[in-house]
């Protein structure tokens, strides 16, 4: 771990859990993790739940996140959620570009780029997600597509606004597909190059802070030694942070 950059640990819990099975999970979370300090932990519950999980996250060291939200203020948008209206919320953190949002919503680099610039508008920190497809890493895609995502990605963004920016690598392939979680060395390695971009794009110094997650089958069993890696800085969690006494396994052995 970097000591210059805090680990985060963000549960994206995806379209799952009822207001009662959140407040549940909230309750469990609060009382396993109430002592952790050197990690940034965040839960990113459906929309559903988001005022009544606030409520419960008040005065705790858990941080609230959304799953999504729209790049257009208030307006004729029916079924979109804006910036301003997470702010009510408390949330804190907006996960943009999911790979589930780009295969089945089509959303391009360049729609994710407008939405985290309204993100910064209404101070939440967008965590945006970049990783490649099996088929794009076994025919020597990966830098390349790495590349594209970010860089359309974070068009617009300031350097002070990139510094409260964090990315999610997460290789398509590893979430969801029964393939094993990336290894600790590729994981490094996509982290480095994401690092290496940033340099390009901003500067050195501004690279060294930003934090990068990893995000693909992450559990308790793989978690120590993917966050040891000098430019991994935290995960985003899917299916692992479903389940209290996981999640919190996976805090936990991160430190």
């Amino acid at each position: 771990m970097n000591k210059e950059r805090k680990l985060i640990i963000a549960g994206n819990w995806k379209m799952n859990k009822t207001v009662t099975e959140a407040l549940a999970l909230v309750d469990d979370l609060k009382n396993g993790l109430a002592n952790i300090k050197e990690v940034d932990i965040v839960v990113c519950p459906p929309f559903t739940a988001l005022c009544e999980v606030a409520k419960a996250l008040r005065d705790s060291n858990i941080r609230l996140g959304a799953q999504d939200m729209s790049e257009h203020n208030p307006g004729a948008y029916t079924g979109e959620i804006a910036a301003e209206m997470l702010k009510e919320f408390t949330v804190r953190y907006v996960i943009l570009g999911h790979s589930e949002r780009r295969q089945y919503h089509k959303e391009s680099d360049e729609l994710i780029s407008k939405k985290a610039r309204a993100a910064h508008v209404a101070s939440l920190e967008p965590i945006i997600c970049v990783g490649e497809t099996l088929a794009e890493r076994e025919t020597g895609q990966t830098e390349k597509i790495l590349e594209t995502q970010v860089r359309g990605s974070l068009t617009g963004l300031s350097k002070e606004q990139m510094v409260e920016t964090i990315i999610a690598y997460e290789p398509v392939w590893a979430i969801g597909t029964g393939k094993t979680a990336a290894t600790t060395a590729q994981a490094q390695e996509a982290h480095a190059f994401i690092r290496g971009l940033l340099v390009k794009l901003f500067d050195e110094r501004t690279a060294r802070r930003v934090r990068i997650q990893y995000g693909g089958s992450v559990k308790p069993s793989n978690a120590r030694e993917l966050m040891s890696q000098p430019d991994v800085d935290g995960a985003l969690v899917g299916g692992a942070s479903l389940e209290a006494r996981s999640f919190a396994e996976i805090v936990k052995n991160s430190i």
